[in-house]
């Protein structure tokens, strides 16, 4: 019989997860193509041949999503994969009902299929959208399992950005493995905290080949999950969070929808800065969907180093960048910083935003008196440092996961914004967690 003919849609993550897991080595079927959406400068590239397997010898060639309906057609495509994560369930079908029109077979890949399973514990932190404060609950599972006395390893959501045979597995301990491997900022704000607090942290393109070194160090995992995705290894514990600033994502984003389902508990977060409406409105849809769980309300509370120096100046605002673009979100903790501090006037970056940086404002229209932290690459990198060093700003308000001081050359004065994950009574996570793992 003819092998099944494949094309996989992903942004560089999900995608080849599913390839690794179910179709590298399986004669039933021929993946010809994946096509990436989300991420700057994935297509173009290849997935190498030492990752694919026996059956790819040339690689497999990785094409832009907007060649779907081309290479359905040039490929005799049986079936195309939908593999990528934080889109609403609408954006789904239409891609779809596109794939349908085509001729194909349109699938997505669920748990049974995908999840490895781990020889130790896995603790899952997922979210039903990027930015509801999904790192912040990891960095505080991480606290409590650390102060237990167990050897806590965190395995993220795949990010490889570079060369994908030399990510096939990375280990982080300190920062030097950071600049041994060229981290992005993207990369960098999701490692530093962890490597801050002592934690070693995995990620890579091959999954299998990651859960199998850190089990050497681990006495439990810690998954912490990107975007909204689902965990790539079977989870002991699932913890999902929602966002009030976002009430009904938490049931109309793919696969968001998805990991509130099935988590053991659901954080509801930022209940300090969202309308107690907006609190009920997501708490009555996990009732609904998932009347199982375990709810915890928690704060998520924004604190700044030198907060004396923004009342009264003119602010440059600098914002987590998944967060405000594929997260949708207007605004992060640096506007909250910003606001709560009294800053005189938000200056608005987009006059003086330079190549990709004018690219991304113009492709996501409702961002104005925010600047998103995009750093894709080197190049990305520098025009972020210039976009801010060209804003008539007295102060620049550093709201993402890592000072970006460390890595771009500023030529005015900045403070840094962190948020941590405060629960609301008991159960707290600390209870959760050992009750579980116990």
């Amino acid at each position: 019989m003819a092998r099944c003919r494949v094309l996989i849609m992903g942004a560089a993550g999900r995608d080849f997860h599913n390839f690794n897991t179910y179709f590298r080595g399986n004669s039933d079927y021929e993946v010809v193509a994946f096509t990436a959406t989300q991420i700057p400068d994935i297509e173009g590239r290849t997935y190498p041949a030492r990752l694919a397997g026996e059956f790819y010898p040339e690689g497999i060639p990785i094409h832009a999503e907007e060649d779907l309906p081309g290479l359905i057609r040039e490929h005799e495509v049986d079936q195309v994969v939908f593999a990528y994560s934080d889109v609403p369930h609408e954006y789904v079908m239409n891609r779809a009902s596109k794939v349908l029109s085509c001729g194909a077979d349109f699938r997505l890949m669920g748990p049974r299929t995908t999840m490895l399973r781990s020889r130790v514990p896995v603790v899952a932190v997922t979210a039903v959208r990027t930015g509801a404060g999904k790192s912040q609950t990891t960095r505080r599972a991480a606290e409590i399992l650390t102060r237990t006395g167990r050897r806590v390893v965190v395995v993220r959501h795949p990010m490889p950005y570079g060369d994908l045979t030399d990510q096939s597995v990375q280990r982080f301990a300190d920062y030097t493995d950071l600049d041994k491997q060229r981290c992005t900022i993207e990369e960098r704000e999701e490692y530093e905290p962890h490597l801050d607090r002592g934690n070693v942290v995995f990620a890579g393109v091959d999954y299998q080949a990651v859960l199998r070194q850190a089990e050497e160090e681990a006495d439990v995992i810690l998954w912490d999950g990107g975007n909204n995705d689902l965990p790539f290894y079977v989870p002991d514990l699932h913890i999902t969070v929602a966002d009030p600033h976002r009430p009904g994502h938490e049931v109309s984003y793919h696969p968001g929808e998805t990991n509130l389902r099935m988590a053991h508990v659901v954080i509801i977060n930022k209940v300090d800065s969202a309308g107690a409406g907006a609190v009920e409105a997501v708490l009555d849809n996990v009732r609904r969907v998932n009347p199982r769980a375990v709810v915890v309300q928690a704060d998520s509370p924004v604190t700044v180093d030198h907060p004396e120096l923004v009342r009264g100046r003119k602010v440059l605002v600098v914002e987590d960048g998944p967060t405000l673009t594929h997260g949708d979100m207007a605004s992060g903790a640096g506007m909250l910083a910003a606001r709560k501090h009294g800053a005189a006037e938000i200056v608005d970056p987009r006059p003086y935003a330079v190549g990709t940086i004018r690219d991304t404002f113009a492709k996501y229209g409702r961002l104005t008196k925010v600047l998103p932290a995009m750093g894709y690459g080197e190049e990305q990198v520098g025009e972020l440092a210039e976009t801010i060093n060209r804003a008539p700003a007295e102060l620049v308000i550093i709201g993402t996961p890592i000072d970006l001081r460390r890595v771009l050359t500023l030529d005015k004065p900045a403070v840094r914004v962190r948020y941590e994950l405060a629960e609301r009574g008991k159960p707290d996570l600390a209870d959760i967690i050992e009750e579980r793992l116990h």
